[in-house]
């Protein structure tokens, strides 16, 4: 897939006031029945949460998202991995997506870690053989013991993280999505993490990322994306993007901070 455009948004906006009842694919439907209940306060809302945002991201990529907190990021990331439809404008995708956005998203917690394991890649579109066959190597990457066989509502949110990243780091994802995921777990966990997707991206991977952590988006991403206020701001080099967004910020505290005369 070299050279091609693998996520393309084209005027894409999204809201939530008419959502509650829409039909969508059988992913979106296990995502939401089976993860925990998407943010309440946006249904309801006659706002767009994203608005008119356009933009392509091309094989082996590696993407950045900021913005601040509010900024519409998950949004953008589930736009782009399919779990939510667009209210307006057109998401394309190809090739196979893995995305770890919400965690917990997409487990069950009755079940057993293994069990989950499994539902998880059928549910990022790995068959029953693809997993099988990785099976061994996802159990061995989330190394959480014993664990793995008792239901997960008695996991920990890292020993979850472990579970999600183990299925979209060792499958064969053509595009990988992203959103502070690396962020949890112990520092060891973390290293192996990065590792991976440092091997991922070194073989051409396509990634998406969304993260408060500078220091891994310039060791991971080379391109960013600003969000602001669901709206696409800027689309550049990482440096260059995140360097406006960051003086554009402090900008703002400074005068938030500025004494009453």
């Amino acid at each position: 897939m070299s050279g091609e455009n693998l996520i393309i948004l084209q005027d894409v906006g999204k809201r939530f006031d008419h959502e509650r009842n829409k039909r969508g694919s059988l992913r979106q439907w296990f995502i939401r029945a089976t993860g925990r209940k998407q943010r309440e306060s946006q249904t309801g809302s006659s706002e767009f949460t994203i608005a008119d945002v356009s933009f392509r991201v091309g094989a082996a990529e590696t993407v950045a998202i900021v913005g601040d907190n509010g900024a519409g990021k998950s949004t953008l990331l589930r736009l782009m991995a399919g779990i939510y439809e667009p209210s307006r404008g057109r998401v394309s995708r190809r090739g196979r997506v893995a995305s770890v956005l919400e965690l917990g998203a997409g487990f069950h917690k009755e079940l057993s870690g293994a069990d989950n394991l499994a539902m998880y890649a059928a549910a990022l579109g790995l068959s029953r053989t693809e997993f099988e066959a990785r099976a061994v190597e996802m159990i061995a990457f989330a190394d959480i013991g014993d664990v793995l066989h008792k239901p997960i509502k008695h996991y920990s949110t890292g020993m979850q993280a472990r579970l999600a990243l183990a299925v979209a780091l060792s499958g064969s994802f053509d595009i990988i999505l992203l959103d502070e995921a690396l962020a949890v777990g112990d520092r060891s966990f973390r290293v192996k993490v990065e590792k991976r997707v440092d091997q991922y991206v070194a073989g051409g991977g396509t990634l998406v990322l969304a993260s408060h952590s500078r220091e891994l988006l310039q060791r991971v991403c080379t391109r960013a994306l600003w969000l602001s206020h669901g709206r696409l701001k800027a689309d550049g080099p990482l440096d260059t993007v995140v360097n406006a967004y960051i003086s554009t910020k402090g900008q703002r505290q400074e005068k938030r901070a500025e004494p009453v005369r």
